[in-house]
């Protein structure tokens, strides 16, 4: 092929080959005369934690087999264009391109207000955000902006809006293409907080931080263990040779920017803030609708408050809802950098507020069930946890019928080896993953079908793991 790599990845993925074949189809993309820096990060399934990670939960996540490619080549033009093969698939402009000047001006930073109106002008280059949007954010961490522009393509088979974060995917590609072509040093947990910065601040959407940490610090064969205070990676997990693991699509397009996950986040964070002053802990003023709160018990985060503290001193003294506007009249503000409370909406309290310190207390049992000597037993308990993550998903409003019933369905199908499944990330839609006795894929198959006929949709079945952005570390292509 005329694209060769001159310096090859640490890590060699299956679809290695697969890319390369198709890069060397865009023949009018990049000069024949100059290198191509490439990347890689994969799609994650959220086996356990999901929405409680903003509340500082631990999280298990399989990093996927299947990933986004980021290739990146230098140029002499001052402006910056990034293609994707994914976004024709859902009705956007394939190539966007925008002046260097406007994303990095030479006066300093760009304010993030201003990158989220740039990339806002064109609803159909908004997905552009994602991966332009790192050099704003590294213009504002690192001080830097490069002297020209460069050419970006990604190649992305993480399907989207399947809740399996193709977004992170993307940005933990782009981002780590840039570090590499330009030579910068960038810590894989930097990376991955800073590629949240990239969706929180310039795309807009308040993501939390475990989609990104898996896809930058995965690794091949094990569950990442993420305790999101606010992104500490502990001892990956290794499954069980007893156990395997799948992802089914619901058909149910999946958004963490829609309003039922802002809402849910919102409700958490004001919880938290009513909590803090049920505790007595100060709080001063941090901005219009901020504080900030000096808590030595549980050190911000929902997900240090135990449950039997929560259950016996606090639930039944949290409201159920409250008005926006009647919250920011009585507490000022709360916590969260980056979503707002809106006065004339109601949100619920106390639900979003319980499921985070549940979840974690759950997550723990999860992993220490997996590090336990496995038995038939242990399938069932591991099982258990997931429907009750599930069914906490769906107290909150984050459930859907697509979800609950293939979650249903794999019920039905515990006696051939199907031992629990929940929602994953965001919820609302998206995919559900499975827990199951290894070799059990054709009950997964059994389960897919049902709801196909069903429902007219045609699941797609996820299942395979592969190496993080970090361990697969980047290549160099030249042209033969």
């Amino acid at each position: 092929m005329p694209w060769s790599f001159s310096r090859l990845p640490e890590a060699h993925p299956a679809d290695l080959e697969p890319f390369l074949a198709h890069l060397n189809t865009q023949t009018d993309l990049f000069d024949p005369t100059q290198p191509i820096t490439v990347a890689r990060a994969p799609g994650r399934l959220d086996l356990m934690g999901g929405i409680a990670d903003y509340s500082g939960s631990l999280v298990l996540q399989m990093p996927l087999a299947v990933a986004a490619y980021a290739a990146l080549q230098r140029t002499d033009n001052p402006v910056i264009q990034v293609s994707s093969t994914l976004a024709s698939t859902i009705g956007d402009t394939p190539v966007a391109r925008f002046d260097l000047a406007e994303l990095a001006p030479t006066s300093g930073p760009l304010p993030y207000a201003d990158a989220r109106a740039l990339f806002a002008r064109d609803a159909h280059e908004h997905w552009a955000a994602y991966v332009a949007g790192a050099v704003v954010v590294l213009h504002h961490r690192l001080g830097w902006r490069p002297e020209r522009g460069f050419t970006l393509w990604l190649d992305s088979q993480v399907p989207a809006g399947k809740g399996v974060s193709s977004s992170a995917a993307i940005e933990v590609a782009g981002m780590r293409a840039i570090v590499g072509a330009f030579d910068l040093q960038v810590s894989t947990r930097d990376l991955a907080l800073w590629c949240q910065e990239v969706e929180n601040l310039v795309v807009g959407a308040p993501c939390g931080v475990m989609d990104q940490m898996s896809a930058a610090a995965g690794q091949a064969g094990t569950l990442l263990a993420l305790r999101c205070q606010p992104a500490e990676l502990e001892a990956p997990v290794t499954l069980p040779d007893d156990l395997e693991i799948w992802g089914i699509d619901s058909g149910i397009r999946h958004a963490v920017s829609g309003s039922d996950y802002g809402a849910v986040r919102v409700g958490a964070f004001m919880g938290y803030r009513i909590l803090a002053d049920l505790a007595g802990l100060p709080s001063t003023p941090n901005g219009p609708g901020r504080v900030s709160i000096l808590d030595p018990y549980w050190q911000g985060y929902l997900a240090n408050i135990r449950p039997e503290t929560w259950a016996a001193q606090y639930r039944d003294r949290l409201p159920v809802a409250y008005s926006g506007a009647e919250f920011l009249a009585r507490y000022g503000g709360f916590t969260d950098k980056v979503t707002a409370i809106r006065p004339e909406a109601r949100y619920a309290i106390r639900v979003p507020t319980e499921h985070p310190i549940l979840e974690h207390a759950r997550v723990q049992c999860f992993r220490q069930l997996l590090l336990s000597r496995f038995s038939e037993a242990v399938g069932q308990e591991l099982g258990a946890l997931m429907f009750a993550s599930h069914a906490s998903y769906s107290a909150c409003g984050l459930g859907s019928d697509g979800t609950d019933r293939l979650v249903a369905l794999v019920r039905a199908e515990a006696a051939a080896g199907l031992y629990g499944a929940k929602i994953t990330g965001g919820g609302s839609g998206g995919t559900v993953a499975v827990l199951g006795r290894r070799g059990a894929r054709a009950a997964v198959a059994r389960v897919a079908d049902r709801y196909a006929a069903e429902t007219g949709r045609e699941p797609i079945i996820l299942q395979g793991t592969s190496v993080g952005a970090a361990a697969f570390g980047h290549g160099t292509l030249m042209y033969a």
